[in-house]
């Protein structure tokens, strides 16, 4: 709140639903420097008697009304404020600043007027005074837990944005690391290690793959169905069987075809993926059943005639 503002309030009919005057009351409190204050008027009006004669009473008691219980309005606050617009409706000018009282102030009041009209109106005022901190503090306490639901909110996404951030650290890392080993060797009875390595080869092509292989089966053909879409697969083997050749026929009915030609002049194993040779010591299908070695081959693929 910016200084010098003066806020009405309304009140909440839940608050006092029958209490039609203290509703009345509660319309004609407002807030200045940051305190609930009435001003002279208006208490005035509710007391039934003329402004003058209240603001009287108030100096010839004045020892009563310390500044946090009484002060002048400026005009700068009266300019920012309905004070002026109220009294020019009534077709009046203001000749003075008016006073503001608070709510000791108000309690003061009822002495120095002594009046039971007075003493009964103060404690409508009060009563309405105290159903504003009420709700003050309740709109107090509801703002304050959703600033902290906003806060956790914030939190969280910023506790999302970093952990996306270390998930993407940690896949670029992932893929940084997973380019395929120049050559290694599997040990016996590292199949799945094997077989996991040599499938990963195959998803890894882009255009096509050939397979230099004398000793085909189905476990093959599997293994090369999981290329990626688009991948164009051949292999050249020694000599197809009746029964290889049943394998592909089903096979390419159901999945992308895989080409096949006879060659009798390999006799070690290779897998082009793309462009990149590799040597494989031991035929796909047998992969991890012995210890084998294989090893990227710094060679164009022409120089194995393909």
């Amino acid at each position: 709140m910016k200084q010098g503002e003066i806020i009405m309030y309304q009140p909440d009919e839940k608050l006092s639903p029958n209490r039609e005057m203290e509703t009345s009351i509660a319309s004609l409190i407002l807030e200045i420097r940051g305190q609930q204050v009435m001003l002279d008027r208006d208490l005035a009006m509710l007391y039934g008697v003329e402004t003058k004669a209240l603001n009287q009473a108030v100096k010839r008691n004045i020892e009563r009304f310390p500044d946090d219980f009484m002060f002048q309005i400026t005009k700068e606050e009266c300019s920012r404020s309905r004070i002026v617009t109220l009294n020019k409706g009534r077709g009046q000018n203001l000749k003075y600043m008016p006073y503001a009282f608070t709510e000791n102030g108000i309690a003061m009041l009822s002495g120095v007027l002594k009046s039971s009209a007075a003493v009964e109106m103060n404690i409508r005022i009060m009563r309405t005074f105290t159903d504003m901190r009420r709700l003050v503090s309740h709109n107090y306490q509801l703002l304050q837990r959703i600033e902290l639901v906003e806060h956790q909110q914030i939190e969280i996404a910023q506790h999302q944005t970093v952990s996306d951030r270390k998930m993407d650290e940690i896949f670029a890392l992932i893929n940084a690391k997973s380019v395929t080993p120049k050559e290694g060797i599997f040990y016996d009875g590292q199949i799945f290690d094997a077989y996991a390595f040599a499938s990963e080869l195959i998803k890894s092509a882009r255009q096509r793959i050939v397979l230099i292989d004398n000793y085909i089966d189905e476990s093959v053909l599997l293994m090369l169905a999981k290329r990626n879409e688009g991948v164009t697969a051949e292999i050249v083997t020694r000599q197809t069987n009746g029964t290889l050749a049943l394998d592909i026929d089903r096979h390419n009915r159901q999945y992308p075809p895989i080409t096949i030609r006879e060659s009798p002049r390999y006799h070690d194993r290779f897998l082009i993926v793309d462009d990149i040779v590799y040597h494989i010591g031991a035929s796909l299908k047998d992969l991890g059943k012995k210890l084998f070695a294989f090893s990227k081959m710094e060679i164009m693929t022409t120089d194995i005639g393909l």
